[in-house]
């Protein structure tokens, strides 16, 4: 059985604890929501809370959290040394930002996609991405421009460091901005749904590649919204979104597939 990840209504349980509602659709912060202290910014129990949840998130982000995996309270608390309603309030914010599944009575998982789940996510991707690189091509200005290079810039930094989980992440932050030109909130939501499920889908089924290829692939992208390149950036942003499609099924696929002879190779060892 696939785990995918719930969409913005779910209801989170784990354990015993009670079920929580998500949150409307907004931008999380991690400091945003006060766990333990008194609602103050920047009080005790905020601090824990973006601790937990930028530990927790590198851990998916590096692959080191396996799908299907379950994600309890209680191992996690003691782990990171804080509260198991502080875990609690974080395993709640990554389902609702799609990058683990929640299930009620049963707790939180690190999803496990099937292979339609990860060829639907890239298809809206695409469709998403490529309707507004047509709407904003060419209609760029100075400031928004600018901002796009000073990304790249620093996505071939991280790069050029080897800082695989940043690199990630600000490969997938890139597109966020780029979509975010677009100046529409409801697709903004959506993108960073989106997003954060590629990513997620890379980290597990792809972690030990790097994308060396996306910081020249930005560059050459923006390049193409500054001259007002149409087709060549929507054909640049299609062909970059199906290699990774294809590169993450291909792993999927594997991981899907148990390899039968190895594992019974053992019980007819001896007929040989």
């Amino acid at each position: 059985m696939s785990r995918t990840a719930a969409p913005p209504s779910f209801t989170a349980a784990s354990d015993n604890a009670p079920r929580v509602q998500a949150a409307p659709i907004t931008e999380p912060d991690p400091a945003a929501v006060d766990v333990e202290g008194d609602g103050a910014p920047g009080s005790a129990g905020q601090q824990i809370e973006a601790r937990v949840y930028a530990a927790i998130s590198q851990a998916l982000l590096s692959g080191k959290l396996r799908p299907g995996m379950p994600l309890r309270e209680r191992n996690l608390a003691q782990a990171l040394d804080c509260t198991r309603g502080a875990v609690r309030k974080v395993l709640a914010r990554l389902g609702f930002e799609g990058k683990l599944v929640l299930e009620p009575n049963r707790g939180a998982f690190v999803p496990q996609p099937s292979l339609d789940d990860i060829r639907q996510t890239y298809r809206a991707r695409r469709v998403l991405e490529t309707g507004v690189i047509a709407s904003i091509c060419g209609r760029l200005n100075d400031a928004q421009l600018a901002v796009l290079d000073a990304h790249v810039e620093t996505e071939a930094r991280s790069h050029a460091d080897g800082t695989h989980e940043r690199s990630i992440r600000l490969a997938g932050e890139f597109h966020l901005k780029l979509i975010g030109m677009a100046d529409s909130a409801e697709l903004d939501a959506f993108a960073h749904q989106l997003v954060a499920k590629t990513e997620l889908y890379k980290a597990l089924y792809d972690p030990a590649e790097f994308m060396h290829c996306a910081p020249t692939e930005h560059a050459q992208l923006v390049s193409q919204l500054r001259d007002g390149e149409t087709q060549a950036a929507i054909s640049l942003a299609t062909a970059h979104l199906d290699e990774l499609e294809a590169r993450v099924l291909t792993r999927a696929a594997a991981a899907e597939t148990p390899d039968f002879r190895a594992i019974f190779a053992e019980a007819f060892a001896g007929e040989a």
